[in-house]
């Protein structure tokens, strides 16, 4: 992955403005919309990090999740050819299509190894 950034567990993404000629980015994976910006690399992590605790501050304070919840199940929009050769692949594998899609995933991720 790359224009990502870390810390505490959060990622931020990150993208850069010509016009304004700043970085800005937006906190991944929460409820609420939480945004940094910078002019160099340091102060863009200076304020992601900040941003960050004060995030997990104010959900303390809040009694609200610091994460976003997952349900576990998500839909999966493919072409029809896609969904087809998929669903050929389960099939001669002997696994049902979601399935081979959690496997798909876990590869992609590189965690063959985990148990569900």
């Amino acid at each position: 992955m790359k224009n990502v950034m870390e810390y505490k567990g959060f990622m931020g993404t990150v993208n850069y403005s010509a016009d304004d000629r700043v970085f800005f980015g937006k906190v991944e994976g929460i409820n609420d919309l939480v945004t940094f910006e910078g002019t160099t690399v340091d102060e863009l992590e200076a304020a992601f990090e900040e941003m960050v605790d004060l995030h997990i501050e104010d959900c303390k304070r809040e009694g609200k999740p610091v994460e976003k919840s997952y349900k576990g199940s998500f839909n999966v929009r493919l072409s029809v050819d896609l969904h087809r050769k998929a669903a050929q692949v389960a099939a001669a594998k002997g696994i049902t299509l979601n399935q081979l899609v959690k496997h798909a995933l876990k590869r992609e991720l590189h965690e063959e190894n985990e148990v569900d």
